[in-house]
């Protein structure tokens, strides 16, 4: 342990173990180390037994669930865009060889009172009962100017600067409702709130096509991929990853003191009486409390039950986005469903989730509308976590800290935050420019 590493990572979270990948990769000498005595930090997976455990106190789950380790259930959980930035980081990295991938069934969104599937194309946009007969034809012209628009060639930008337009321009030139600009917004383009309307429009445009080429690429019924056993999978595959480089993991390190010099920059971290040099850390913000400020809460409920989200199409693996507006509410909610298709629970159950950003301290009653879509349920879990974000800075005390998992169920929001991290470490733009087709050999 009484050695100099160029980083020491703490923490094996999700973004921690990317970063830990990463860095190995680029020929880092990395130290990885966590308090505790297995994987994942916050965005842990946990079988029944832990799961019981964590939010039951002693009491044991009930035998008619099935067995303890057949599940697999994720405590943050979140899905995977196929043509995103965590596909491509994953790929980048060869991690990929230790994964296996399935696409997820279905991609919904409620309006009105109702779960409807998200259009994504001008096809789906003239079939879906969101819209009526005058507003689908605008809506279609829309979704043909998105598909074609292209940065590079002003033929397809139709005379607009979309650096300059905002998306609320956008719209107002296409006469779409307020309606349909709420489930293109929220669930194709996955904005967490409305000020996106306010802000250049290249950053949705660019958001749906994503999504759009996303779901052409497995020809399923959505645009997200999950890992077979869930999340959990990922943080072990970094740590495989990182010793392939020559990486050291360490798991079930108490105490993780980060040491500083008298200038106040890093100068190593101490457990058990040792310790290990280096010149940067890498952490989540539960190892240096004192250098992030809370932002925010998330209120989830878990629930275990016997059969698939109602209105769903019976999908085994779902994403379904609540939109604010239809809530009343100022930040969206977010349901997640899969099930024993992805190897996270015994034959005939499945794992639904529902998270928000809190704005009461009462997670019952303030997830009811996503709870009230699940149908009736085996068991339920309610649940708070604080969110944090770093206020040090990094170029003067060398600590580089990632901001808490939101309560989004996709991951585009989480590979921002490593990318930039990544860009501050070491002064690098992370080049994603990879073949998309490495990571697509599982899906069935």
């Amino acid at each position: 342990m009484d050695e100099e590493y160029d980083v020491i990572v703490l923490g094996t979270g999700l973004k921690e173990c990317i970063l830990s990948g990463l860095l190995s990769v680029d020929g880092l000498k990395v130290l990885h180390m966590d308090r505790n005595d297995y994987y994942g930090g916050e965005s842990a997976s946990l079988n029944l037994i832990q799961l019981w455990k964590r939010f039951r106190g002693n009491d044991k789950p009930p035998a008619h669930l099935g067995s303890s380790r057949d599940y697999n259930v994720d405590m943050i959980p979140k899905f995977m865009m196929a043509n995103g930035n965590l596909v491509r980081v994953l790929i980048h990295t060869d991690v990929t060889k230790y994964l296996y991938f399935k696409a997820v069934d279905g991609s919904y969104v409620f309006n009105k009172g109702k779960v409807h599937k998200v259009p994504a194309t001008d096809l789906e946009a003239l079939k879906s009962p969101l819209m009526g007969i005058f507003e689908k034809r605008r809506a279609r012209k829309f979704f043909i100017y998105v598909q074609n628009y292209e940065d590079s060639d002003p033929k397809t930008h139709e005379g607009m600067d979309l650096t300059r337009v905002t998306t609320r321009e956008l719209i107002a030139k296409y006469g779409l409702d307020d309606n349909t600009m709420d489930f293109i917004g929220h669930a194709l383009a996955l904005h967490r709130d409305d000020r996106y309307l306010n802000e250049p429009a290249l950053d949705t445009v660019k958001r749906m096509k994503l999504y759009a080429e996303s779901l052409a690429r497995f020809q399923g019924g959505s645009p997200y991929i999950y890992p077979l056993y869930g999340l959990g999978e990922l943080p072990q595959a970094f740590a495989r990853l990182s010793a392939v480089y020559g990486g050291t993991y360490m798991l079930n390190k108490p105490e993780c003191k980060v040491e500083f010099d008298e200038e106040g920059k890093v100068a190593g971290v101490t457990s058990e009486g040792e310790t290990a040099k280096c010149k940067k850390v890498v952490c989540d913000p539960s190892y240096l409390t004192n250098k992030v400020r809370k932002v925010g809460r998330v209120a989830r409920a878990i629930a275990i039950m016997s059969h698939p989200i109602p209105s769903t199409d019976e999908s085994h693996s779902v994403q379904v986005v609540l939109p604010q507006k239809q809530l009343g509410r100022r930040s969206d909610m977010y349901l997640f469903c899969c099930s024993y298709t992805h190897n996270v629970a015994p034959k005939g159950k499945f794992i639904a989730f529902v998270s928000t950003e809190a704005e009461t301290d009462h997670p019952a009653v303030e997830l009811k509308p996503g709870i009230d879509l699940l149908g009736p349920v085996d068991e339920i879990f309610f649940d708070m976590y604080d969110r944090y974000e770093p206020v040090n800075e990094p170029s003067l005390d060398n600590c580089f800290i990632s901001t808490s998992y939101d309560a989004t169920t996709h991951f585009e929001s989480t590979v921002t935050d490593v990318l930039n991290m990544y860009t501050m470490i070491t002064g690098k733009v992370l080049d994603l420019s990879v073949d998309l087709s490495a990571a697509s050999a599982a899906e069935e």
